[in-house]
């Protein structure tokens, strides 16, 4: 009775939050001050329990397909789609697919959750799976040092129930393999020799932390930007696929979620089903998603940290491309926005940028200037920049954002094509 009252006033507020410009978390906020137990009540039944995908980079991405794949294997998913990645965007999302008496129609959830949300969540709910991808210098302001945020996931995986799946290439999360139960199965995706090479990371120098050398049960061996064809390997079988995903970054998301699915679905998976179901992912909103507007192809890459920043600049040559970049200070973003000193931008020297805009525009457009780099124009006005931008006679466009910049540039681009929404 009390999820039934529950979720009729979930209902009422999420009306009242769309009828004022709608699409927030706000419903989720007040579930949690009446309903303190409203979240665990529903999902703590479902058959295959909770999975949660944590880490600094890829939750967004790496979620999609996990759900995607999971499905493919004939589980229904519940899942926080829009990318709202704390307790109450989860919540949010319930009051709209559960029923009114607090029945939710899937196997499982798969939850994406921001590192330190996520360390909340689990007081509440035990995840049964996770899966955590890695930690890079990200929001330094919030999370304060990178062995921080690792503390952090350590909780995750401490919690965990059934499965844990680790990024092998990164040594701080490898190294929590040491902190699971007993009775838990750890699984390791990673890079083979050839691949590990184009992945920037915050390890280099770090003298102190144990290699790990576990056999990952899916490996990226190989991945062609140009056609976008990737080959994994998988238990020892090898595995070729087309993809609609770009980006290296995007397809070693793709190895985490492949890792997940095998861990939670068994020997008794269906691999044909799953590779063709991977075949037809796209990327998620603002993570390498490709916008067609009046003939133009514009592509939305979010940036948030150096190594993320850098890997994106080299598995997306700026050739043919005119190139914009935006940059917000605001909470999510990170206030901190001296990391983008360590990014080295000399590969866009040959082309040149069209548009520096966001907040702190003028910051990135010294540190262009500190690498050679020519700006044609700034504009701290995203609305206007933006206009200007998809104004060039380029077809092939792209724009390098912080968050709340990419959800802004979405919401002006969203005016003159459909586009999924984002709470």
């Amino acid at each position: 009775m009390f999820n039934f009252l529950t979720i009729l006033i979930g209902k009422f507020i999420q009306k009242l939050a769309r009828l004022r410009g709608g699409g927030s978390a706000l419903p989720g906020l007040v579930i949690e001050k009446i309903n303190p137990n409203f979240t665990r009540n529903i999902i703590s039944k479902l058959p295959y329990g909770v999975a949660v995908i944590s880490g600094t980079n890829g939750k967004t991405t790496t979620t999609k397909i996990a759900v995607e794949l999971l499905s493919s294997q004939g589980l229904r998913v519940f899942t926080n789609r829009t990318g709202s990645n704390f307790e109450r965007g989860i919540t949010a999302a319930l009051l709209n697919e559960a029923s009114l008496i607090g029945k939710l129609d899937a196997d499982i959830a798969v939850l994406e959750l921001d590192e330190a949300h996520a360390v909340k969540f689990i007081n509440k709910i035990k995840p049964d799976h996770c899966l955590i991808l890695n930690v890079m210098r990200d929001q330094l302001d919030r999370f304060g040092e990178i062995d921080n945020t690792a503390r952090m996931l350590d909780k995750i995986v401490k919690a965990t129930k059934k499965n844990v799946v680790l990024n092998r290439e990164d040594p701080r999360i490898a190294n929590l393999a040491k902190s699971t139960q007993s009775s838990v199965q750890v699984n390791f995706f990673g890079l083979s020799k050839e691949m590990q090479s184009t992945f920037p990371n915050d390890n280099a120098s770090k003298k102190n932390i144990d290699s790990i050398n576990q056999k990952p049960i899916v490996v990226l061996s190989n991945f062609d930007n140009t056609d976008a064809n990737a080959t994994f390997n998988i238990d020892g079988q090898t595995y070729a696929t087309s993809l609609k995903l770009s980006g290296v970054y995007n397809v070693y998301n793709s190895a985490a979620a492949l890792a997940l699915t095998r861990s939670i679905i068994g020997d008794s998976i269906d691999y044909s089903k799953l590779f063709k179901k991977l075949s037809c992912i796209k990327p998620a909103f603002g993570r390498g998603e490709i916008i067609k507007i009046d003939g133009k192809i514009i592509e939305l890459v979010l940036v948030k940290n150096p190594s993320g920043f850098q890997l994106s600049l080299s598995s997306s040559p700026a050739k043919n491309t005119s190139i914009m970049i935006a940059i917000n200070d605001n909470y999510a973003d990170g206030r901190d926005m001296s990391w983008l000193w360590d990014v080295d931008f000399t590969t866009l020297r040959s082309y040149g940028v069209d548009m520096v805009s966001g907040v702190r525009a003028y910051d990135m457009a010294l540190r262009l200037q500190h690498d050679d780099v020519y700006i044609s124009k700034i504009d701290t006005n995203l609305e206007s920049a933006l206009g200007y931008f998809l104004s060039q006679d380029n077809p092939r466009k792209r724009i390098y954002c912080t968050y709340t910049a990419m959800l802004k540039i979405r919401r002006q681009l969203s005016k003159k094509v459909n586009l999924e929404k984002v709470l």
